[in-house]
């Protein structure tokens, strides 16, 4: 059964900076090189959202409120991806949680999903 952990949430000031990690295990050992890996949060009283994702051509595609400021990024040996989180504001305040879509695709639906991890950014 695949299992997402993620970690690094916590509280920082406004223009501060975290690393957020999500390791992947139960995976068939091989296959996690092949799937397309993301990072969403969502906010008390609103929708979920995709922040940033990474396919297995480490191709990245980022939400417009944090271009410029996360970084998604993967290990495939450590079976890891991280979200590098600068410059961070109030609005960035939510859980974060991590996904797979267990495909190369990263337009299938995303299958696997972490417990979350809170990030509060106080201004």
């Amino acid at each position: 059964q695949v299992q997402l952990v993620e970690s690094g949430g916590g509280s920082v000031q406004a223009g501060g900076s975290l690393q957020l990690s999500c390791a992947a295990s139960g995976i068939m050992p091989g296959r996690y090189s092949n799937y397309c890996m993301a990072w969403f949060r969502q906010a008390p009283g609103k929708d979920r959202e995709e922040v940033a994702r990474i396919d297995p051509e480490f191709t990245t595609h980022y939400a417009d409120s944090v271009k410029g400021r996360f970084t998604i990024s993967r290990d495939n040996a450590k079976e890891t991806v991280y979200l590098q989180m600068t410059a961070l504001k109030s609005e960035d305040t939510a859980m974060y949680y991590c996904a797979s879509t267990r495909s190369v695709w990263c337009g299938v639906g995303f299958l696997d999903w972490g417990q979350g991890t809170q990030v509060t950014v106080s201004s």
